[in-house]
């Protein structure tokens, strides 16, 4: 049965993994992910990245609110938006770029398929 209600505590089950050496632009960030849900085509949780940079593609629509640390997010032939503590953006279908982490960066996430 699911619960109608869930406090939200990213402290248990985390996964760990790194980009793809295809995606790997420098560095070597470790990414530590939460997931808090995962039903129906809807994920949320939180993220953490370890400094570095690699590409990213998104088929999915994903909204961020950043906790902490500092990330540059660079679309191909398009803008550069830096993020920081306190800020909130959405990632269309169809984005294509890259992810720097220049300060070890946290995230709430909700993508929905």
């Amino acid at each position: 049965m699911t619960k109608s209600f869930q406090r939200i505590t990213a402290t248990e089950n985390a996964e760990v993994e790194r980009p793809s050496a295809d995606k790997l632009i420098s560095g070597d960030p470790e990414f530590t992910t939460w997931n808090i849900e995962d039903v129906d085509g809807l994920y949320c949780g939180t993220w953490r990245s370890t400094p570095g940079k690699w590409k990213i593609q998104y088929d999915e629509w994903e909204y961020c609110h950043i906790l902490e640390g500092h990330s540059i997010i660079s679309e191909d032939g398009g803008d550069t938006s830096e993020v920081r503590a306190g800020d909130s953006f959405v990632i269309r279908p169809g984005f294509s770029g890259t992810w720097e982490v220049v300060e070890t960066t946290t995230k709430e996430y909700v993508i929905r398929l």
